[in-house]
């Protein structure tokens, strides 16, 4: 006689949790998920990391949804009955054929999951507990019924859905929005703040919150006089970093005043519209930013906070609405993030045009937008002091070819980065404003016969000594080294050591000082800019190989294939001698010529134009006025009028090839080129001509008279180069500085 046992409703929902137990158990040994990465980060659904065990992944996403829908209604009240057939099917089923437990297991888990969701509904309704985003517009009804629709507009739907009927507690942003395990809260959610699912029958497609356009911002950006409202931005910090960058903003004021006058005078300024511009150094928040606050005291890197000072007197000075911040909490309520880990849109559309940041700030922006990130990317400018070049930008591109670093795959147009030095016009020139010789209140100071080492910590002297030995023959040498209380200083004895100075005593240094030198590191700063501007003559370096990615620590993981002939090469091959010597620091020879020549040698202060006050003002403004990579139908800039075909040699970039025609390569025009036709105007007949993407395209291949033209236009690159291929570059002209 068969035994009957009675249970009790609460007692059956937690035999149904574990069985549902069991069988996610199974099915996640037959699919283990990836682990979340910055490529996939936590929200993400399972779609968008493959399609590999498709089949599987579903089923193991629902019988984690039902097991945590059963513990949410067997925790919180006796339910309605689940019969006792419920669970001798399930139970049945599992004892089936293995090969058909994935069926079997999922028509009765969908046959369940619909009676759990009225069980659901019918418990909200009785309980009428408030969501906790409940302003943002009720959830479906209890009295509707909500099947996931099938609809080929929405193809990722019920994938989603079941994303997130299992994973709706892995970030509070999902209750916040007002969803609570339901199919129906999910499908609100999915419809309303993600555009994933089609809105409920009856209802229209409303704009999501996120899409809306904010108020019309119609002001005019006029050249201002006064730099107080930056001041004001910058003045609630009392941050070594920020002292640094108001320091220096406070002492070239007069300069940004002067040269924006002169440029409102200018006939041919367009006049902008006034950006409401977020300015968010991420390298100086967060844990990050607490180190390297830690360094500014020690005499750590500097040139980048040089950047950010004048990049916010720019854009003061041009008239634009700024704000700027070093804090993770204030820009997630600037940009209004939703409480959580970043898995849900922002609750709001972005209120900045253009957010300046670089790539620490890059990855909090994502960490905190969701979906949003990428609508709102095209307004996003990187400070990216070294480039980074179209090969290393794509995430795809970058692991399938070995270009895959610690830095870039963010897939943003490559001209949204904006580096120290022109180092490849992929990327945007920013620059700095270099420092003066003399202010026009000041007499001239006379030049002694002293020489100041670049170098401000002890470890770049490494090695370097019977270098510096050389100078010292003929120089007094001064260093401005970093001393920690109560430890001796390694250096030479010969060299008298300053300690860290501040900005103004520095610059007072190196107003008297004939020979500003280099040890080889830090590579590319703005001091020898400032220094030759100051009337230093520098003398550095030259690196035999050149360093690069492949040979040399520091370039390891940094997104370029430059190679590096000395420590500063924009100063080497843009201004030369007899402002800079490049030199062999191990033949003493070189060095002791190269110094002696620098002494008979009468130098008068320089400053590129590209690094005055001026043309930075007249870049930044250009940028602002012209790059719109939200717009795809905005008229290319510089115009196409400007545009020169040229066909490099073999294995030569699109640099070298335009800047041995002294023109200058413009991946704008790029999209101009890209045609069969170019081909058969440069007289090349092609065997094969075809479409692919790689950052060396297009080119010509002599062996066999292959065409190959770009498919990715992220992957446009002036820098690319091979030995096989000749490149097809578009080049233009441009004004000197």
């Amino acid at each position: 006689m068969a035994m009957r046992v009675a249970m009790r409703p609460r007692s059956g929902c937690l035999v149904l949790c574990l069985c549902l137990s069991v069988v996610t158990l199974l099915m996640q040994s037959l699919w283990v998920p990836l682990e979340g990465t910055r490529d996939e980060p936590a929200g993400r659904s399972p779609e968008e990391q493959g399609q590999r065990g498709l089949g599987f992944r579903r089923l193991s996403l629902r019988f984690e949804a039902l097991s945590t829908q059963v513990e949410r209604l067997s925790r919180d009240r006796d339910v309605s009955q689940l019969t006792r057939n419920d669970l001798s099917l399930l139970l049945k089923s599992f004892r089936q054929d293995q090969q058909s437990l994935a069926h079997l297991v999922e028509r009765e888990m969908k046959r369940v999951s619909q009676r759990l969701d009225q069980l659901s509904s019918h418990s909200h309704h009785r309980e009428a507990t408030p969501t906790p985003h409940a302003d943002r517009g009720p959830l479906m009804g209890s009295s509707e019924k909500c099947d996931v629709p099938v609809d080929p507009a929405y193809p990722v739907c019920a994938e989603k859905v079941e994303f997130l009927r299992a994973r709706w507690q892995s970030d509070p942003c999902y209750a916040f929005y007002g969803v609570d395990g339901t199919t129906c809260s999910i499908l609100t959610y999915l419809s309303q703040i993600e555009d994933f699912c089609p809105p409920p029958l009856g209802r229209n497609h409303s704009v999501l919150p996120w899409h809306q356009k904010p108020h019309a911002y119609t002001e005019k950006a006029e050249v201002r006089r006064t730099l107080s409202s930056l001041y004001e931005a910058i003045s609630n910090s009392s941050s070594p970093a920020i002292k640094f960058i108001r320091s220096r903003v406070e002492r070239m004021s007069e300069r940004w005043i002067q040269a924006g006058l002169r440029m409102r005078q200018s006939s041919n300024m367009t006049v902008s519209g006034q950006m409401r511009v977020l300015l968010y150094p991420g390298a100086l928040a967060g844990s990050v930013g607490q180190r390297f606050e830690a360094m500014v005291e020690r005499g750590g890197p500097l040139g980048e906070l040089v950047q950010w000072a004048d990049l916010s007197a720019c854009l003061t000075i041009l008239g634009h609405n700024l704000t700027f911040s070093t804090s993770q909490s204030q820009l997630h309520s600037f940009i209004g993030a939703a409480p959580g880990r970043g898995s849900c849109p922002i609750q709001r559309p972005l209120t900045f045009d253009l957010i300046y940041t670089d790539y620490h700030g890059l990855a909090h922006l994502q960490g905190a937008m969701g979906l949003a990130f990428q609508h709102y990317q095209c307004r996003f400018r990187i400070l990216d002091s070294f480039g980074t070049e179209p090969a290393f930008n794509l995430a795809s591109y970058a692991r399938d070819h070995g270009y895959k670093t610690l830095w870039g795959s963010w897939g943003l147009q490559p001209l949204q980065y904006m580096t120290m030095f022109p180092h490849t016009p992929d990327n945007s020139f920013l620059g700095f404003a270099s420092e003066e010789a003399v202010r026009e209140d000041e007499p001239e100071t006379r030049r002694d016969r002293i020489a100041v080492v670049y170098g401000k910590q002890d470890y770049m002297w490494q090695g370097k000594s019977e270098y510096v030995e050389v100078v010292s023959e003929e120089l007094e040498t001064h260093a401005t080294v970093y001393q920690r209380p109560g430890h001796i200083s390694n250096l030479p004895r010969f060299v008298r050591n300053h300690g860290l100075l501040s900005q103004e005593h520095f610059v007072r240094l190196l107003r008297r000082t004939k020979v500003f030198v280099g040890l080889g590191f830090p590579y590319e700063g703005p001091a020898p800019v400032e220094a030759i501007a100051l009337g230093c003559v520098f003398i550095q370096p030259r690196f035999d190989p050149p360093h690069s990615s492949d040979n040399n620590d520091f370039y390891k993981g940094k997104p370029t294939t430059r190679q590096i002939s000395s420590q500063h090469p924009y100063a080497e091959e843009f201004i030369g001698k007899p402002y800079v010597w490049t030199v062999d620091v191990t033949n003493r020879t070189d060095i002791r010529e190269a110094v002696k020549a620098i002494l008979s040698t009468e130098v008068k202060p320089f400053t590129p134009q590209e690094f005055t006050c001026a043309g930075m003002l007249e870049r930044v403004h250009g940028y602002i006025t012209h790059q719109n990579f939200c717009n795809k139908s905005a008229s290319t800039w510089p115009p196409e009028s400007a545009l020169t075909v040229l066909l490099g040699p073999l294995g030569q970039s699109c640099v070298s090839a335009c800047r041995r025609s002294s023109l200058l390569c413009e991946p704008a025009l790029f999209h101009r080129l890209n045609t069969p036709d170019t081909f058969t105007r440069l007289g090349l007949g092609c065997s094969s001509t075809a479409q692919e993407a790689n950052h060396l395209f297009p080119s010509y291949s002599p062996w066999g008279r292959h065409c190959r033209l770009q498919q990715n236009p992220l992957l446009f690159s002036c820098a690319g180069f091979d030995p096989s291929y000749r490149r097809l570059c578009p080049c233009r002209a441009h004004l000197p500085g």
